[in-house]
């Protein structure tokens, strides 16, 4: 069975004392739970704060992850953080081609198959996001965008599958308070899963992770689909109590 993985992703916020609050905060929420925690957590904190919160963060069950890696090892690539940088800092993951950076940054699939390949190459697990806008699904475009944005990812991996996690976030349902039903999820999570199968002969045990406004009410009923093995949070991550919360419904669903 597929452990569930709940990670935050806090974009451009946070401060020294709000980090420490936040990890003080969710350090006692998950010692109320007990042992029997098994999903897995990660936190994608600003690269300014990774440092600190490697701190904070050590001896507790909540990884720490990046929002953003440079394809490159090293070199004249100004404001580039390389992997070997996050390494150094005790990163565990590390988004990649989140909508913002697509659509901000000018991401294409090709830039982003290429940092998720060089993740490979190190011990950080790469969280590749997959999305399409509302003008896309309205019209019926749905799958050839995940499939396109996919496949630039396989045919960069070739076979070398095994720590790949992809995060399904439609871009109609991020930050604005809209959530795909839980069967709009399920049907491309599931799509997800059979372009993965084409690929690789370990589909099934790869993590697919829902990120479109997953919250503490609504969380339940997304992670208990059968292809949705976790949540990239975002504004819900901030708040220390609704973050604790979604990761009870994962915990309950990995029993």
């Amino acid at each position: 069975m597929r452990k569930k993985l709940i990670a935050g992703n806090w974009k451009m916020n946070g401060s020294k004392s709000f980090n420490e609050g936040w990890v003080k905060s969710i350090h006692a929420a998950l010692a109320a739970m007990g042992p029997s925690q098994n999903a897995e957590i990660m936190v994608c904190v600003p690269t300014p704060y990774l440092s600190q919160m490697a701190g904070l963060l050590e001896n507790t069950p909540v990884a720490l992850g990046a929002q953003d890696v440079s394809a490159h090892a090293k070199g004249a690539y100004t404001g580039e953080v390389s992997l070997g940088m996050l390494l150094d800092v005790g990163v565990q993951g590390v988004i990649i081609g989140h909508s913002e950076r697509r659509a901000y940054h000018g991401e294409s699939d090709s830039v982003v198959a290429q940092k998720v390949k060089a993740c490979m190459s190190s011990s950080i697990t790469p969280i590749v996001c997959l999305g399409e806008t509302q003008e896309q699904r309205q019209s019926g475009q749905t799958n050839d965008v995940i499939q396109s944005q996919l496949s630039a990812v396989m045919d960069a991996l070739e076979q070398d599958f095994e720590r790949l996690v992809v995060a399904y976030e439609p871009v109609w349902a991020i930050g604005t308070g809209l959530t795909a039903t839980p069967e709009q999820a399920q049907e491309v999570h599931a799509f997800i899963r059979g372009l993965l199968a084409t690929k690789t002969r370990h589909a099934q045990d790869l993590k697919i992770l829902y990120g479109g406004s997953m919250n503490a009410q609504n969380a339940s009923s997304l992670l208990s689909l059968p292809d949705v093995d976790g949540g990239l949070i975002g504004g819900a991550s901030l708040l220390a109590e609704d973050f604790a919360k979604i990761i009870t419904s994962a915990n309950a669903e990995c029993n």
